[in-house]
């Protein structure tokens, strides 16, 4: 079912897709040089569809970039709480199976039973 959605999805997409570079094969000279706007020296010459998938990709790469940072103090406070979880659990399963420090073997009658694990 998701293949068939991400066909659905992905279909229509890459029909857009070529007939952008269809439509826009014609060459066009990107500069990179601001003073000389006759003869540039940093210049390419390149199909308009390439610079504009370029620029998208560059969008996507420096957005993803962004988001990561972004996210960098969700991800340390999920860390912490991981390390704090593992360790509150090695605790209880220590204390479940530590055996009574009081000193009584009544069968067990000074021992608190700890709720299970959900």
């Amino acid at each position: 079912m998701i293949r068939f959605l991400k066909g659905l999805v992905l279909l229509p997409v890459a029909i857009v897709v070529v007939a952008l570079a269809v439509a826009n094969r014609a060459p066009v000279r990107l500069s990179f040089d601001p003073f000389s706007a006759d003869l540039p020296v940093f210049s390419v010459t390149l199909p308009l569809y390439v610079i504009l998938f370029a620029a998208v990709a560059l969008g996507v790469i420096l957005g993803g970039i962004a988001t990561w940072t972004g996210q960098a103090t969700t991800r340390r406070r999920s860390r912490e709480q991981r390390r704090q979880i593992n360790r509150l659990e090695t605790e209880t399963t220590r204390l479940r199976t530590q055996p009574s420090e009081t000193g009584f073997q009544h069968g067990g009658a000074d021992r608190v039973a700890l709720p299970a694990p959900r």
